[in-house]
């Protein structure tokens, strides 16, 4: 490391990635912190869980993005605190100095005080999250076509969805395009299309942030694929053998949270005040309370915007927050005055399947297969910069055409699958 101010990013999401990005090439030197070696476009998560995509199309080596960059210094870690007052962060294998940090941590998932339910109800969050969930809903399938238990068969068909945000309505939507169509050729002594999808959501509504319009929309076309939409009705429990919605007990083996987020360890870390999520409230420029050369991004920052709410945790906002850090971070070191952080929002979008989206820019309102096409466009753009996203492009239109899933692989812990093998009278008849 030369003399030159040093900045450390911790997270390497899109807040972290934007912020080093702006960073690269000037006269500083970056630190990247985090405790994966790439990064992920967490948006196209819910594909790689429902075999759509395989996880390297969406996850890119943090080192060949900045492989040209001879400022950038990328350090795989795992971050375990702060020392604000002697400017350095603290690694299990290493502790950094730092002239500016910057906290991009992201968010986890929150079971609202059942963290007993994550065993048996992942979130969708990582490529672990994701890849297992894939194995879980196809083992499902492999299962109920070898069992001789009508009961059995009929909860390893159920599958339950929970949440009614833009995850759970994504989860929900590709589950009924897997069993209802991706896989409706494939087995002999079952029919995928007789799964049963279930999204349970608390509120009265679906995609609470949209326009009411647009929430009607989306359960209806979700109902139209097939998914069972509970509406006002809170989950209450969750075990290995179902789940209670309502006064209902659903048995199932499948169970996917996609109910809330939280910000683990930054209240603690830096002792400052944090709201009920764990975000961090930080000052107009995104700097920490006291600390102006200490820096708050994306999912992990408290940022005021307008009519009493805070700036999203959706990818804009957070590479919005990173370029206007990494610029301020410039200005402060040569002298510059900055003005305060201002998001400009770009809209909600959401998919719900197969030519279906809603989509929601200030107030202009768009549903159906152009919003869909929009939506994808969208995504494509972030990927722009990153990694062929015309490889996307291609995976997500030759889906489109030909209904193909081109991820369907059971990977990992392979003899669980053994250990429901088919009666031997099955075995005859596959012989034939």
């Amino acid at each position: 490391m030369s003399d030159r101010k040093r900045v450390v990013i911790v997270g390497a999401g899109f807040g972290g990635m934007s912020t080093a990005k702006k960073l690269a090439g000037k006269d500083v030197d970056v630190v990247l912190i985090d405790k994966h070696n790439h990064h992920l476009f967490q948006p196209l998560l819910y594909q790689v869980a429902t075999a759509d995509l395989s996880p390297a199309e969406i996850a890119w080596p943090i080192r060949s993005i900045f492989s040209r960059h001879q400022n950038v210094y990328v350090f795989m870690g795992e971050v375990t605190g702060l020392d604000l007052a002697n400017q350095r962060i603290l690694s299990g294998e290493r502790d950094l100095d730092y002239d500016y940090l910057v906290l991009a941590t992201g968010a986890v998932t929150s079971y609202f005080g059942n963290d007993g339910w994550a065993d048996v109800a992942p979130g969708l969050k990582n490529i672990t999250e994701a890849t297992d969930i894939r194995k879980s809903l196809l083992l499902a399938f492999e299962r109920a076509e070898n069992s001789e238990d009508e009961e059995q068969k009929r909860r390893l068909l159920n599958f339950v969805v929970v949440g009614g945000g833009p995850t759970g309505v994504e989860m929900a939507g590709a589950i009924a395009e897997l069993s209802k169509k991706a896989l409706s050729d494939d087995f002999r002594r079952i029919d995928p299309r007789d799964a049963r999808i279930i999204l349970a959501e608390g509120g009265d509504r679906l995609l609470g942030a949209f326009p009411e319009s647009l929430s009607d929309y989306t359960r209806k076309s979700l109902e139209d694929l097939g998914v069972e939409v509970r509406l006002g009705e809170a989950v209450s429990d969750i075990t290995e053998q179902g789940v209670q919605i309502g006064d209902d007990f659903i048995p199932t083996a499948n169970v996917i949270w996609g109910a809330g987020v939280t910000v683990p360890n930054l209240k603690d870390w830096t002792e400052k005040p944090a709201d009920k999520g764990g975000r961090i409230m930080v000052n107009g420029d995104l700097s920490l309370p006291e600390h102006d050369n200490v820096f708050v991004i994306g999912d992990a920052a408290h940022v005021p915007w307008r009519d009493g709410m805070t700036v999203p945790g959706i990818a804009p906002a957070a590479k919005q927050q990173g370029k206007y850090v990494a610029g301020r971070i410039i200005d402060h070191k040569e002298g510059r005055e900055t003005g305060d952080f201002e998001y400009s929002h770009a809209g909600n979008l959401a998919t719900i399947g197969r030519h279906r989206a809603v989509i929601d820019i200030n107030g202009f309102k768009l549903k159906g297969w152009l919003a869909w096409w929009f939506w994808g466009l969208a995504h494509i753009y972030f990927l722009i910069g990153l990694r062929a996203p015309a490889l996307v492009m291609v995976q997500w239109v030759w889906s489109y055409l030909f209904r193909k899933k081109g991820a369907r692989l059971i990977t990992g812990e392979e003899q669980s699958a053994a250990s429901h093998r088919p009666s031997e009278d099955v075995s005859s008849h596959s012989d034939h």
